[in-house]
């Protein structure tokens, strides 16, 4: 059986004041050639479909057109689950035509897939809360998958019966997993996990979540939940929720994240993204493949010393969203950046890094702390610029129109 693990479409997502929907729709038929061409017999999308509770009209209408794409008239299973940034009830709402195109969507770790039979072959075998077993076109073997798509601690205390400490609900997750695991998964069919959850191997450093994540539910102090936990009989985990593809676990029937299709954030500069293919036989360890995705545009951190090699750099680099630093013994003027915006119309943020002109000689650098507060870095500014530090009346406003902007 062959397998596509994708995740964190995030449809809808903007990078400041840039649209993606564009480079969304171009990744996502990128996608949908690589399952053609690669003969795949189920989709499976970990989670954070959209970005917010209430995505734009366009990111939903993307969404269903990407996914009855992928199912090839039915052929080829599609699995999505919710993650933090989706509301579980609109992943589930559309399930009952979802499930007549080949679409299985799960919200809930208690969510139960209905039982099902398409003419194409695609049958739900067995069904109960946060698993299924299906039948696959074209193979003869089922295919068990255990669900647990992103809950919030109490709705996760709720599913499991937990009324004790966060420790317990790490255990009793591991059991809910392992009892699955020894009633349905034999070494006669292929077993898999899927999941929005923040999995590490126990010992190995944590690694950060993307800058403008909403962080997933942490559990036991330590703040994750440990490949150890994820049952010897399943043979690949797909995870959704970090950004970088990475494998987390390779000894424990393969755990990996397949990270975003597209960079985010500038976390992200200069990041590959991939999905991942994974050919699985009963019975033997899964073989991972990873495919580099073409589609979208670069995120570019760069650091020029100047203007002049600031706009050289931009017109090297055309087809990118850019963050910018300049070292400068000044504050941009509009000129200036006037010139910038007109190099390159992909730029996300200039950030200036200001050179004390007394300090030259021993090549002292200030950089701007973007930390602060406005009025910090606006009193800074006024300073640099007049010599004197804004007065009261000239702050009073300055805080009325930061105001204003909040509303």
């Amino acid at each position: 059986m062959r397998i596509l693990h994708t995740s964190d479409w995030h449809l809808g997502k903007r990078l400041d004041d840039f649209q993606r929907i564009e480079e969304q729709i171009s990744v996502l038929k990128e996608i949908c050639e690589i399952s053609e061409r690669e003969h795949i017999d189920v989709i499976v999308v970990s989670g954070d479909l959209f970005d917010t509770y209430n995505p734009p009209v366009e990111a939903i209408d993307l969404l269903y057109r990407a996914l009855k794409k992928l199912t090839d008239n039915g052929r080829c299973a599609v699995i999505a689950i919710a993650g933090n940034h989706d509301s579980p009830d609109r992943i589930e709402s559309p399930d009952p035509l979802a499930r007549e195109c080949g679409i299985i969507f799960a919200g809930y770790p208690n969510s139960v897939i209905p039982h099902f039979e398409l003419e194409s072959g695609i049958k739900v075998l067995n069904s109960e809360e946060g698993f299924m077993e299906l039948k696959i076109p074209g193979t003869n073997v089922p295919l068990r998958i255990i669900l647990t798509p992103y809950a919030n601690e109490y709705r996760l205390k709720v599913f499991l019966g937990a009324e004790n400490n966060e420790e317990e609900l790490r255990t009793l997750l591991h059991q809910r997993w392992q009892n699955l695991s020894d009633k349905y998964c034999d070494e006669k069919g292929i077993n898999i996990m899927i999941s929005h959850l923040f999995v590490i191997k126990k010992g190995d450093a944590v690694p950060e979540e993307p800058d403008d994540e909403k962080p997933v539910l942490h559990v036991g102090g330590s703040q994750v939940f440990y490949t150890e936990d994820i049952p010897s009989q399943i043979q690949y985990t797909a995870l959704g929720h970090l950004h970088r593809m990475h494998c987390v676990d390779n000894s424990r029937g393969n755990v990996w994240y397949s990270g975003s299709p597209l960079s985010y954030s500038f976390a992200e500069a200069n990041q590959q993204k991939y999905v991942l293919i994974t050919d699985i036989e009963p019975g033997q360890k899964s073989v991972v493949r990873k495919i580099e995705l073409t589609q979208g545009k670069k995120l570019l951190r760069k650091r020029a010393e100047g203007m002049e090699e600031a706009l050289q750099w931009l017109g090297e680099n055309q087809n990118s969203l850019i963050e910018l630093t300049i070292v400068t013994k000044t504050f941009l003027t509009a000129k200036q950046r006037n010139q910038l915006n007109n190099a390159h119309s992909g730029i996300v943020a200039v950030i200036p890094e200001i050179i004390n002109p007394e300090e030259q000689s021993g090549e002292s650098q200030k950089q701007i702390d973007l930390s602060r507060s406005m009025k910090e870095l606006f009193c800074d500014y006024f300073k640099s610029v007049k010599g004197q530090e804004p007065n009261s009346e000239l702050m009073d406003l300055f805080s009325e129109l930061l105001s204003e902007e909040e509303k």
